[in-house]
């Protein structure tokens, strides 16, 4: 068989298998019934993936594709906090949109065991709360910030999913908390300076891209040489 003709049917069934999950997210699925989707044999996919579960991971791979496909084309604001909002919204979004995806790709749990592919958004988390401490506006390291960020963000989408009810309000509440958790800016921590730099880099749109974070780096490099007090 040529290797395109290989490597589209193994893509055809991947897509299949995608298509039932989707189809009732959460719920077992037959092997059988991808194979007839695609119209080959049970060989055939035990060929391409070894096993149900080796299925599986072919799928969750394909997800995770789609959701950094996704967020590799959403353009940074330029800052750090600002962009874990984006990202927050944009994973949320993804969850609702692909729920068989999301399912698979953070829902299902096996003791002891990540997928390889789930360290790619981490990855890019990391590098957004690692470059917020590097600003100095992270009360916890930059590890357990991401960890917290992450964690909540899928609690959120997942019980959205789970109620099949989009709640935006909620979404927003959780992540402005987690936000002010991480930066410390919560109501009763947060300094002037501290309010006045995540009032202007959660509203780009008022003074502009480029003039907020210029004015976030100037009240950032101010607050470094003026300790302030609540």
């Amino acid at each position: 068989m040529p290797a395109t003709a290989t490597s589209d049917t193994r893509v055809r069934l991947i897509d299949a298998a995608a298509d039932l999950i989707a189809a009732a997210p959460g719920e077992d699925f037959s092997l059988r019934a991808v194979c007839d989707a695609v119209g080959v044999k049970m060989p055939t996919l035990y060929h391409f993936f070894g096993s149900k579960q080796g299925l599986i991971d072919a799928v969750v791979e394909r997800g995770f594709d789609l959701y950094l496909g996704e967020k590799t084309a959403m353009e940074s604001s330029g800052d750090p906090i600002q962009d874990l909002r984006t990202g927050w919204d944009a994973h949320v979004a993804f969850g609702l949109a692909n729920p068989g995806f999301y399912t698979l790709m953070y829902g299902k749990v096996r003791p002891g065991y990540s997928p390889a592919a789930q360290s790619r958004p981490s990855e890019i988390l990391l590098s957004l709360t690692t470059r917020a401490a590097d600003q100095g506006r992270l009360v916890v390291p930059p590890e357990q910030a991401a960890a917290h960020v992450l964690v909540t963000n899928i609690g959120v989408t997942l019980q959205q999913i789970i109620l099949a009810t989009a709640d935006p309000e909620l979404s927003a509440a959780v992540r402005e908390g987690t936000i002010a958790a991480i930066t410390g800016t919560g109501a009763q921590q947060r300094t002037p300076l501290a309010a006045a730099v995540e009032i202007a880099a959660a509203h780009p749109d008022v003074l502009g891209r480029a003039e907020t974070q210029l004015l976030v780096a100037w009240l950032s490099k101010l607050g470094e040489r003026t300790p302030e007090t609540a």
